[in-house]
């Protein structure tokens, strides 16, 4: 399935959904894609008990309402971008909603507060649950008074030898690439005895053999991802544990990309553990790019966008 040049973004009125607007205009800008705000819902079936015992019923007009101020809210913050900007309200779950609309989307992107963990509010679920299930890339932008991460200057990428890992780079090329940044690509190994090493390895194990040929691995994905396109890559194989070293990458870099990596059938095991721990510990916007196909069921044929 080929996604439309639509980059979504999902926002709750949260200062951190107004940063991934931020973000969302910003890699529109660059790619010349057009730009989707949504606001999704979810209408309780009732309120409190009344006085008899039984439930009232609630009128969604305050609701909606709301929904389309915050809405209001983040169209209004892109009207200087001179970009094409669509926007619609969506009732229901808003991970799902952003998940259906990825199907056909070029990128979702979502907010979180960050600060090592996601917070209760709208964007703080979506924001773990979407990267697990979106068909297309998404990214999360914690909200960071104190850093900016634009424009994106710094691009780090894991690569680990699995497919995903491999279209995670292909898109971390991609994006290099749109934002004139320089792309380091990063292949860790927990070698060293302790927490988190390769308990199989052979005890007389030489480091710095497995090192060069995890870089020389590196090496062979990088060239075939770069292909004959003018981007250099910056190489690095290195002994410790992935998400930890990526998640200290963020410090410097303003964009992390990696890949799903996840096995299928359960859905908690749709993001690879450690993509996981990258999204709850990275301190600059991560993008999760899905190794699923794209052409999982059928396609929604009435993405708000087009309507």
């Amino acid at each position: 399935m080929s996604h439309e040049k639509v980059i979504v973004v999902g926002v709750d009125g949260s200062e951190a959904s107004l940063a991934a607007v931020d973000w969302a205009v910003a890699e529109a800008s660059r790619t010349g894609h057009r730009l989707h705000v949504v606001c999704a819902y979810a209408l309780p079936s009732f309120t409190a008990a009344s006085l008899d015992g039984g439930y009232a019923a609630m009128d969604d007009t305050a609701i909606q309402q709301g929904a389309q101020a915050v809405v209001d809210e983040a169209v209004a913050r892109t009207a200087d971008s001179g970009l094409r900007v669509t926007s619609s309200l969506e009732t229901g779950d808003p991970a799902g909603v952003l998940v259906d609309l990825s199907r056909e989307a070029a990128l979702v992107v979502v907010g979180t507060r960050g600060g090592g963990g996601f917070t209760d509010r709208l964007l703080g679920t979506v924001s773990s649950a979407l990267p697990a299930h979106a068909h297309c890339p998404t990214v999360v932008v914690p909200l960071s008074p104190a850093r900016s991460f634009l424009p994106v200057r710094r691009i780090v990428v894991g690569v680990d030898g699995s497919e995903s890992a491999r279209i995670a780079l292909r898109r971390a090329v991609d994006e290099a690439i749109v934002w004139d940044a320089e792309l380091s690509a990063v292949a860790a190994v927990p070698i060293a005895t302790g927490a988190g090493a390769m308990a199989w390895l052979p005890a007389a194990v030489d480091r710095d053999e497995v090192l060069a040929d995890v870089r020389e691995g590196l090496g062979v994905a990088v060239k075939a991802a770069v292909g004959d396109r003018d981007v250099r890559v910056r190489q690095h194989a290195l002994d410790g544990n992935a998400a930890a070293l990526m998640a200290e990458f963020s410090t410097a870099v303003e964009l992390v990309v990696v890949g799903s990596r996840g096995r299928g059938g359960f859905a908690g095991l749709l993001l690879g553990s450690t993509s996981q721990a990258v999204l709850h510990h990275a301190v600059c916007p991560v993008m999760v790019v899905p190794s699923r196909s794209a052409d999982e069921g059928a396609a929604p044929t009435d993405v708000p966008w087009n309507q």
